[in-house]
């Protein structure tokens, strides 16, 4: 359900918003580690540890967040993000071709990926799930193979130019990803195509109800096949970047994405049912996460209780956004006396 705007302010239209309650969750979060953790968590380097995990994630996580609420699901990315990272290290790295080269590949493998998965998904009655499934386990066996066969190991060295390095794998104040202005750059295209145009509006009425939407005239199968490419392509471009920051590229790795950008999407307020959500909401749910997720290190908690209160707290915020989602729609507002 897309956000409706309305004239005057409404507080039930505000706790409506898919946004508020990620934002309320986002907010008790930070609120619960700069009084618990140290004093570094709001210092520049404490920014830094968070930011850079939410920038990774968040790239993968928007596009997962829309497919979402189209009413799909891509698990392919957790293979995608070390095929882009080996693709780019193997054409440029071992075999020595310019970079441009090795980084056209990667992006390139994304979207071929991206429309087998939107083929399949619009072409048979197999879920996406099960397709991306699929595509999952024939990446990860492709990319090993191909990697023992063409280089002899499953560790290769990349290394980019320096601008190359400067625009896609370099640290800002020896503390941020560069890859952070990527990510932000996507939240505000992504933002004002998905609640400004009317692909926005083509995408959760998909959610709502696919086959009426196709039978209004909206173009169910190209916009299905659009998102699996953006999934497909931003997880290869992770994958590319990581390979241009760190000198080398890995087979494995990248399977922690599959999970954590989920969490992140239903952090965010998007219904696991579809047609419910929107890009801030996402944006605000990758934060929450990523908070969440390096925080604890600040702490002077167990480390061997990390997982639960990781956790717990991710639980909290999903919760409480689902109650603010649930008050919002129970709720009315009261009619002025004449």
């Amino acid at each position: 359900m897309a956000p409706t705007p309305s004239a005057g302010f409404d507080f039930g239209g505000l706790l409506r918003r898919p946004e508020t309650g990620a934002f309320l969750g986002l907010a008790f979060v930070f609120i619960f580690f700069a009084i618990f953790g140290n004093a570094n968590f709001v210092q520049p380097a404490g920014a830094a540890s968070y930011l850079n995990v939410a920038a990774n994630l968040g790239i993968v996580a928007l596009p997962i967040g829309l497919l979402m609420i189209a009413g799909e699901l891509d698990i392919s990315i957790g293979a995608m993000i070390p095929a882009g990272a080996m693709t780019v290290a193997i054409v440029s790295g071992h075999f020595g071709a310019p970079i441009l080269v090795g980084m056209a590949a990667s992006i390139g493998l994304g979207i071929v990926v991206g429309l087998i998965n939107g083929l399949l998904t619009v072409r048979t009655a197999v879920p996406s799930l099960i397709v991306t499934l699929g595509t999952l386990f024939a990446m990860q066996g492709l990319v090993l193979g191909l990697s023992v066969m063409l280089t002899g190991t499953t560790s290769v060295a990349l290394y980019a130019p320096d601008w190359v390095k400067l625009f896609f794998g370099s640290f800002i104040a020896n503390s941020f990803q560069v890859i952070i202005f990527w990510w932000l750059a996507a939240v505000v295209i992504y933002a004002f195509v998905v609640h400004y145009t009317r692909y926005g509006n083509w995408l959760f009425a998909m959610g709502g109800d696919k086959e009426s939407a196709r039978n209004v005239g909206i173009p169910t199968d190209k916009m299905t096949i659009v998102l699996f490419v953006l999934s497909s392509t931003s997880a290869s471009f992770v994958g590319m970047c990581q390979t241009i920051l760190y000198n080398s590229a890995q087979v494995s790795g990248g399977m922690s994405f599959i999970f954590n950008a989920i969490v992140a999407v239903v952090v965010g307020g998007v219904l696991l049912t579809g047609g419910f959500g929107s890009v801030i909401g996402i944006f605000f749910g990758t934060l929450t996460f990523a908070i969440v997720n390096q925080g604890i290190y600040f702490t002077e908690f167990d480390a061997n209780w990390a997982s639960l209160i990781i956790g717990v707290l991710l639980l909290l915020a999903v919760l409480g956004n689902n109650t603010f989602r649930k008050m919002a729609l129970s709720y009315s507002p009261k009619k002025g006396k004449k």
